[in-house]
């Protein structure tokens, strides 16, 4: 009897997944546990292995298109099996294919039926934007399939792009001689889409404070070799930042809230997030209660979640749920930036890259380490003023690191 493939569900608030790619195709043989294609959902990316040995027998959900979790996208069985199908879930998950689809060009993607031409979402787009016939494009997929790299090569070759005549005529475009166009999918997409929508359902300000951390970074390194004589704990400037932003929170709650549907939320408790950079985007892994964690416990729950998001192991509800978030750019050699809030949250931290810099210490003239702070702020929960006061307290705890760890 042929297995069936379901869109697993990656985490408990997980609404919809998308196939972002089959890496089979239709008539495929497969071994149990080889990876047949890749699902997306919100940050979250990753392959699907066969449950089970067998040929492809059909592929119910195509490249791009999204379903509920738990919807069949592909059954596995042996070749020319008949396939059992339930009218129902054949029925909602069809419904929701032509939901998906109704703002689309007249021409939806290509089935891998028959004799049809078989292409990928992707490459019918950047075909269609180049304007090239795709039943002159040689496809190297699976079965035949155009995949995008088949159209960016016929690009490429061509040398250009064609860009309609009339809208160069409204709106000159520059030359797209030897440009690549890249689709916006998947985790790039969420990320810009998220983006664009922080900045025009909020009105956001960015604040600036230099902090002596000369004091802060001798206490790093030698509570980090007192550790280190028993375990392998490694305690580093943005641990101690990190504790230093949670009793400040406690000190200024109203930049531990969110702006809710025209209501100010003030959260009882801090679930603070760490901005992760990953290879094709970032993620937010959230340290929950973190008013309760030590230093130690909140550096060693910072870089276990930091290890999990760099290796696609972290669960999707490990990365809901902050009230607060820190990102830093200190490694990248960044000092001042302006970081985009983490909506519905008011505030967010940007962390830059400490300098050494001569300065005044009385009548003395010293060598001092400064730390870079950027605070971005959502004016419709606080002014200037309350947001200058919580960079002060945050700057105080810095300059006086022993408060910290008290």
């Amino acid at each position: 009897m042929a297995v069936e493939v379901v869109m697993p569900k990656l985490g408990m608030a997980m609404k919809e997944g998308t196939v972002s790619l089959w890496s089979k195709a239709v008539g495929d043989p497969v071994e149990k546990g080889e990876a047949i294609a890749s699902i997306n959902s919100e940050k979250i990316e990753m392959d699907i292995e066969s449950p089970a040995e067998g040929t492809i027998l059909n592929i119910a959900v195509q490249e791009g298109q999204g379903v509920p979790p738990g919807t069949v996208i592909c059954h596995i069985g042996k070749p020319n099996e008949k396939i059992m199908i339930n009218d129902h879930d054949a029925e909602k998950t069809q419904s929701k294919i032509d939901e998906q689809e109704k703002p689309k060009t007249k021409e939806s993607p290509i089935l891998p039926v028959g004799d049809r031409l078989m292409i990928t979402p992707v490459a019918r787009k950047m075909a269609q934007a180049a304007n090239l016939d795709i039943e002159k494009i040689q496809g190297t997929g699976p079965g035949g399939r155009i995949t995008k790299e088949d159209v960016q090569k016929v690009i490429e070759k061509r040398g250009f792009m064609s860009v309609n005549t009339e809208e160069r005529k409204v709106n000159p475009q520059p030359t797209l001689e030897n440009s690549q166009q890249i689709p916006v999918t998947g985790m790039r997409n969420i990320i810009a889409t998220r983006m664009k929508e922080s900045l025009q359902s909020s009105a956001q300000l960015t604040l600036t404070m230099k902090v002596d951390v000369t004091d802060l970074v001798i206490l790093q390194k030698q509570a980090t070799e007192t550790l280190q004589k028993h375990e392998s704990t490694k305690l580093t400037i943005t641990d101690f930042v990190a504790k230093a932003v949670v009793l400040s929170l406690k000190e200024h709650p109203k930049m531990n809230s969110a702006y809710i549907e025209d209501n100010i939320i003030l959260y009882d408790h801090i679930h603070l997030g760490l901005a992760v950079a990953l290879e094709n985007g970032l993620v937010v892994p959230v340290i929950r209660n973190a008013e309760s964690c030590t230093l130690k416990q909140l550096s060693n729950k910072g870089k276990e979640l930091a290890r999990c998001a760099r290796d696609g192991q972290l669960p999707i509800e490990d990365m809901q749920g902050s009230t607060f978030t820190i990102s830093n750019l200190g490694t990248y050699g960044v000092e001042h930036f302006t970081p985009i809030l983490n909506t519905p949250e008011t505030g967010i931290l940007g962390v830059g890259s400490a300098y050494d810099t001569p300065r005044y210490i009385g009548k003395e003239l010293e060598r001092r380490t400064i730390l870079p702070l950027s605070l971005t702020f959502d004016h419709r929960v606080l002014d200037g003023a309350p947001a200058a006061a919580f960079l002060q307290t945050l700057k105080r705890y810095l300059e006086e690191p022993i408060t910290v760890i008290l």
